[in-house]
């Protein structure tokens, strides 16, 4: 299993690619490694921790990290104004996580879906889990 901080999203979602994108552009240092939920590597991480699939899921030092959590905790590590929203972890779990749900729950019906995974550039191909990368050749 890779080390360091792993984000699990859906492959299929282009809010989620968006976001994926987003994430590169703003982490020249790098903390990040990427794997679409619908990975091989992925779904066992899925499996052997019951992890809600409709989620992103931050994996960060043996602790798993899931909808506003694992958002919160990720934008803390992203270069300019974006660890100033970690101050939302203030906000009880339950309601940022409800409004987490809103926009997950309609995020295909506004955003749509892609066809297949996002094919990462080969700018950001090795951001990817090598077992992701290995279906790209």
């Amino acid at each position: 299993m890779e080390q360091g901080k792993v984000i699990l999203f859906d492959g299929v979602c282009h809010l989620c690619s968006a976001v994926v994108r987003f994430v590169i552009r703003r982490d020249p240092t790098r903390r990040f490694r990427f794997a679409p939920l619908q990975s091989v590597v992925a779904q066992q991480w899925i499996q052997s921790s019951g992890i809600d699939q409709n989620s992103v899921v931050l994996m960060e030092q043996g602790h798993v990290y899931v909808k506003s959590a694992a958002v919160l905790r990720i934008l803390r590590e992203l270069r300019g104004v974006w660890p100033l929203y970690y101050l939302f972890v203030l906000i009880p779990a339950p309601l940022r996580d409800a409004a987490y749900d809103f926009v997950a729950t309609h995020r295909r019906q506004w955003f749509g879906q892609l066809d297949a995974c996002m094919v990462p550039t080969d700018e950001m191909r090795d951001r990817f889990l090598d077992e992701f990368q290995d279906h790209l050749k």
